[in-house]
């Protein structure tokens, strides 16, 4: 078979995204736990190693992903990717929320670290309107927001370390809440130079992973008759966000809550620098420029979604309907709208 995906047959290029796949759901499962791992090891809670190390971790097959596709000249691709991947991670709280029997996960949760991440994912999403809004503006092929965007969000992690270390602000402790830190079923009798070895090694496996996913999309979408912004936002986003989901549920299942969300919020705040790093790799202009409507929708669907999980973590509903809490409802049924309309639009 000849290296070149575009010349393979759809029952290959299937298979290759589905290996690829599967290789970013188990390598990135262990990946995830070496990383856990590394974070018990330093005593920072587990919102603020779930939302930096973890987060940022699990990115990497995404990252990967639209780097590539944004190189080879596919913008929609690499575009919504990204603001799909987390649109579907966002979801992916919903389906932890069906693991934890107790309470409403959002309500169990809390802590100010997921609170001021989610607020700050606000922001990140915001700045990348803005450069919708003016998509011509380019400084040597690159839109000056995605510069101030990887800038924001390093001073937004400086924050967050601030906030868990002196907190303004606490939640009020009920019955159901389960506190930062609590859970210690993460321990491991490697030593640190094994967890690094591990973390790196599968860390190179989830990016190959990431990168193989680029290469067969565009060839897959071309064959199905999908569009780029299609297959980037539903496929090769929930693909490459596999390991949040199962991290997610694990966390829940263990009763490592706040690592559960912190994962997931950290990790949507960490893809927001996929757009502004593939501006970078994309050398026909602003990669916003190169951009049509369905991206947009993806974007206002990312900004929709944090909103409604913000005010899930504030509002904290004890108990929702059946097994589940309303806005992990809400979040679910925005995100498989909103897939409807990017395919019925995009």
């Amino acid at each position: 078979m000849e290296l070149d995906p575009n010349s393979w047959p759809l029952t290959a290029l299937a298979a290759a995204f589905a290996a690829a796949a599967a290789l970013i759901g188990v390598f990135g499962v262990v990946m995830t736990r070496a990383a856990r791992d590394l974070a018990h090891r330093t005593g920072l809670g587990e919102a603020l190693m779930g939302a930096v190390l973890i987060g940022g971790a699990t990115s990497l097959s995404g990252i990967t992903t639209s780097v590539t596709a944004a190189w080879n000249g596919h913008a929609g691709l690499a575009v919504s990717n990204g603001l799909g991947g987390i649109a579907a991670q966002t979801a992916f709280l919903a389906v932890a929320d069906m693991f934890y029997r107790r309470a409403n996960l959002e309500h169990a949760a809390a802590s100010v670290e997921n609170l001021m991440m989610c607020a700050f994912l606000m922001v990140l999403l915001a700045l990348q309107l803005v450069a919708f809004a003016v998509p011509e503006l380019a400084v040597l092929g690159v839109h000056p927001v995605s510069i101030v965007l990887i800038g924001a969000y390093l001073f937004g992690l400086s924050l967050l370390v601030r906030t868990h270390r002196r907190p303004m602000w606490l939640p009020k402790r009920t019955t159901d809440t389960r506190p930062d830190g609590r859970v210690r079923h993460f321990r491991t009798r490697l030593g640190l130079p094994s967890l690094w070895l591990t973390f790196a090694g599968c860390a190179a496996v989830v990016a190959f992973a990431g990168w193989i996913l680029a290469r067969v999309a565009v060839p897959l979408a071309a064959r199905t008759g999908l569009s780029e912004s299609f297959v980037g936002g539903t496929l090769t986003a929930v693909a490459t966000s596999l390991p949040e989901l199962v991290i997610a549920v694990s966390a829940v299942r263990m009763g490592a809550l706040t690592l559960a969300v912190g994962d997931i919020v950290g990790g949507n705040a960490f893809d927001t620098l996929f757009v502004a790093i593939s501006d970078i790799a994309y050398r026909e202009g602003s990669i916003y420029a190169a951009l049509a409507g369905a991206e947009l929708l993806w974007l206002a669907l990312t900004m929709l979604m944090t909103g409604v999980l913000l005010a899930g973590l504030l509002f904290r509903e004890r108990h929702g309907v059946g097994n589940i809490g309303f806005e992990s409802l809400l979040l679910f049924a925005i995100y498989l709208c909103g897939a409807a309309l990017v395919a019925a639009t995009g």
